[in-house]
């Protein structure tokens, strides 16, 4: 858990809370009223939000799939996907009772 302290703590000590992040492993969240504003980390975790922050541009999930599958037989996926729409069509949904 990282360590919280005060916009002032944070300028009075600056200093000593670089050293804690450097070389004891810590993490310094900087604080406004207790509203966090900022963070102090180490070189090593920086590099790793950074590598984070690259590799996330690749699209997830469902997006993840887009090209990826062999469009030789598009009848198939249109089937599919009719399949879809019309299961949900079918669906009535759960029946709610309003006067309880």
């Amino acid at each position: 858990m990282a360590k919280r302290v005060s916009a002032a703590q944070a300028k009075a000590h600056l200093s000593a809370l670089t050293a804690e992040v450097a070389y004891g492993g810590q993490r310094v969240v900087i604080e406004r009223r207790g509203t966090p504003l900022a963070a102090i980390v180490s070189v090593d975790d920086l590099k790793r939000l950074e590598q984070d922050r690259a590799g996330s541009a690749r699209p997830l999930g469902a997006l993840a799939l887009v090209g990826r599958w062999d469009a030789t037989d598009d009848a198939a996926i249109d089937a599919f996907i009719d399949d879809i729409y019309r299961a949900r069509e079918a669906d009535t949904g759960r029946p709610v009772d309003l006067e309880a």
